[in-house]
Order: structure tokens, then C-alpha cells, then sequence
């Protein structure tokens, strides 16, 4: 029979699941749609039991168009920075809080107070600000878990195992591979934390009650997961230094392949161990959003056809959706740069996105000069990659190959992961 490998993507909008031959092929998806996030305020909460019936039924509906009973390794992700509390059987103490929940402002003061400025910890909606607030207002806690540990708990009947990735921003040293000493300032426990594995490292064998509910193997075996970042980025194919991946969305997110780590707090960037080697990145605020000021999604297909990527307009813009940029400048006062506006319409279109096609070259410049190794090509991802004419711009500027990701999917990434194991 032959053997498969599931890979779970917890979304904020819907659990996604693909199934994998060993070759790496494509057997078989998934895809089961979520409830919205709550939202208070600057609190953002979802049940994490929504997060459990989601996948129970993406696999269920998995199982309708592959062996189930085939299924050699489950591997799960999770929206990075999403976590809850948990008592000893696995039950949620606490909701979900969720990514961007960021309701942890004093918390995240004594973080900074104590914190090294290299530490992913930092920020109001860091994962170690929400585990400080609900360690204040929670009880009967037995470890905090994140999105994608407490599905893969359930899925195995262990609980409390978590991987290098999402445990980068709850504090986690990834140089030393331990939890830091400055822990013992903020009175963090250290029982009620969770053992931490590499990515793609089997812990446990599905449970049995788990298996026989949906059709799966008893052997079948759970491996620690990832964060969607970053099983996106596994996801298309990029593993050596200098290999960059760039998120098109609605704003622009670049990741490169590196032999160190590189750290850089004050501009956003860190980075995630991806076995030997660094996955290092950073965001800016440049991105579809900027494109969006000016033009309706209509416009824009409209007028892609017609663009001239082979010859520039000459003019120089830094396009924003607002003033306030991240990286590579990081200003929270930076204004757009758009003007001169030239009167034609396609003109200031194709300027727009010349313009962020130089942000992005100045984003790998500037991950180079940190110490990053020089950049070998750069796979797009996100809506913007399906524009050919902008694809063509951005190679011309940035100058190394630019190609289009032929899988995107993080399920697909997470599926590599319990395929492949711990990334070399």
C-alpha cells in the first residue's frame, strides 16, 4: 500500500489538509471554511474548539478522495503567534487568543524592560504578552500551547509539545535552543512550558480513538509542525542560501534563505531555524494596499495588459497606504512617495509598481548588509505573483531570476515537513 503524508493548515479563515505521496505528489486536498475571529477592541479571540471540528471535517472530507488508512505521518501548522492555555487533559482553559490580538500593552512593557533586543518576544500581540495576560486572569493552567500544538495534541492524545518555529516569538532562543534566562524576571513558570522539537520531528502515534473515528491508521505517527509562514515558504521549494521567497498581498513580506541567523529588531526582522540553516525575513507596509489607494482591483486587470515592463518610467516611488513604514526603512512616519503623478493613468499604474519593486530590491540589500548571503533568485507568492508584466518589472530590478511559486499552499509545506522530517 502506498504510504501518505497529511499536512493541516489552520487558518484564520478555514482548515486546510493535502495529502502527499512519497514522491512529493499530490494526492488528494481539503479545505473546510472557519468562523471570523471575535473582535474587542484590541482583543481577538476564537473557540479553539472551532479549530478542532474544522479539521475533524477537513479530514473527513480528505478521506473521501484518499486512503486514509494509508496515512504514514500527520504534520500540523498554525497562524504564528495564536496560542491558548490548557490544563493537564488538553482542555482549553482559556479562548484562542488569536495572531493580532494585541490587548497585552502593559505586558509587553516588561517585556522590553528585560528582554534582548534581538528576542522575537517583543511587541503588544508577541505570543509572550498574551501568555503573561492570560497567566493573570486564567486558572487550572497546565502549559500554553500554540494553535498548531494543541490540534497536533489532539490528533496524538499528548499535549504540550510545540516546534522551534512558533516558539520563536513566545520567547524562545533559537541560536542556544533553549528558553532564556530573562524568563526568570517576568515570573514565567518554566513547567508551563512546552517542550520544544524541530520541526518535522515524530513525538507520538496518532491516538487510537482518534484513528478509528476517522479511518486512519493506528500507526500513523504525529511530527511537530510550523508556524503558515513558514510551511508557506517550505511550500515552494526554496532550501538554498540566497533562495528568496516574496509575498505579494496586501502588504509585502520577504524571506530568504540564510547560513546565520540575522536579527534586527528595531526594522522587524528575525529569523526561523530551518535546520542548518535561517530562514530570515522581514515586512513592509508597501504591498497591494498601496496599489489599492489609487486603483480598484477592475482597473488594475484591466490595465496589466497594457504595461510596458521593459520600459521604465523614470520615476522614483516609495508607494504607501498611509504614512508608516517597517522595513527596509524603518520609519512609523515615513510619507508615500508618489508624486510627480503623471496624468496617464497606466503611466502612474506601471510607476506604482516600479516602485514597489524597488522597495523590494532595497529589502534584500538591506537583509544582505545584515549579513544575509547575496541573493540567487526569488519565487513570488500571494495575488500579486499572478501579474506577469509586474513579474517582469521586478526581475529587471531587482536583478536575479523571479519566478512564481507552483505551490503556495502551507497544507502542501506542512506536508513536505512530515514527508521529509526535520529540514536539513
Amino acid at each position: 500500500m502506498r504510504e501518505l503524508f497529511v499536512g493541516i493548515d489552520v487558518g484564520t479563515s478555514g482548515v486546510r489538509a493535502s495529502a502527499l505521496d512519497s514522491s512529493g505528489a499530490i494526492q488528494g486536498t481539503a479545505a473546510v471554511p472557519l468562523a471570523a475571529p471575535v473582535q474587542n477592541g484590541n482583543a481577538v479571540e476564537q473557540d479553539p474548539e472551532l479549530w478542532w471540528q474544522a479539521t475533524v471535517a477537513a479530514l473527513h472530507q480528505l478521506g473521501e478522495r484518499v486512503d486514509l488508512g494509508a496515512v504514514a505521518r500527520i504534520a500540523v501548522d498554525g497562524t504564528s503567534g495564536t496560542l491558548l492555555l490548557i490544563d493537564a487533559g488538553g482542555r482549553p482553559c482559556s479562548p484562542g487568543l488569536m495572531y493580532n490580538d494585541a490587548r497585552a500593552v502593559e505586558e509587553a512593557r516588561r517585556i522590553a524592560a528585560v528582554a534582548p533586543p534581538e528576542s522575537g518576544a517583543h511587541g503588544t500581540s508577541s505570543p509572550l504578552a498574551k501568555l503573561l495576560h492570560l497567566m493573570s486572569t486564567t486558572s487550572g493552567a497546565w502549559r500554553v500551547v500554540h494553535q498548531a500544538d494543541w490540534i497536533a495534541g489532539r490528533l496524538a492524545g499528548r499535549h504540550g509539545v510545540s516546534d522551534e518555529n512558533n516558539a520563536l516569538k513566545l520567547g524562545y532562543d533559537p541560536v542556544k535552543r533553549c528558553w532564556p534566562d530573562w524568563f526568570d524576571q517576568l515570573g514565567v513558570p518554566r513547567g508551563v512550558l512546552p517542550t520544544i522539537l524541530v520541526p518535522g520531528t515524530p513525538f507520538a502515534d496518532i491516538d487510537a480513538g482518534i484513528a478509528r473515528a476517522l479511518g486512519l491508521s493506528p500507526s500513523a505517527r504525529i511530527v511537530a509542525g510550523t508556524t503558515d509562514g513558514v510551511a508557506a515558504f517550505i511550500a515552494t521549494g526554496a532550501d538554498t542560501p540566497g533562495d528568496a521567497v516574496t509575498s505579494l498581498g496586501t502588504t509585502m513580506v520577504v524571506k530568504l534563505v540564510a547560513t546565520q541567523p540575522i536579527f534586527a529588531a528595531d526594522q522587524g526582522v528575525y529569523s526561523h531555524r530551518l535546520g542548518d540553516k535561517w530562514l530570515a525575513g522581514g515586512a513592509s507596509n508597501t504591498g497591494g494596499a498601496a496599489l489599492l489607494a489609487h486603483f480598484s482591483t477592475a482597473d488594475m486587470d484591466r490595465m496589466t495588459p497594457l504595461l510596458s515592463p521593459n520600459d521604465p518610467t523614470g520615476l522614483d516611488y516609495y508607494p504607501l497606504p498611509k504614512p508608516g513604514e517597517r522595513f527596509p526603512i524603518a520609519d512609523p512616519a515615513l510619507a508615500p512617495r508618489i508624486t510627480p503623478r503623471p496624468p496617464d493613468d497606466l503611466r502612474f499604474f506601471q510607476a506604482l509598481l516600479e516602485g514597489i519593486a524597488n522597495v523590494e530590491a532595497l529589502a534584500y540589500r538591506r537583509l544582505q548588509a545584515l549579513g544575509a548571503p547575496a541573493l540567487r533568485r526569488v519565487i513570488s507568492i500571494g495575488g500579486g505573483a499572478r501579474n506577469p508584466a509586474w513579474t517582469d518589472i521586478r526581475e529587471r530590478v531587482i536583478g536575479v531570476p523571479v519566478s512564481v511559486a507552483t505551490q503556495t499552499e502551507a497544507s502542501y509545506g506542512t506536508a513536505l515537513l512530515a514527508l521529509q522530517g526535520p529540514p536539513q
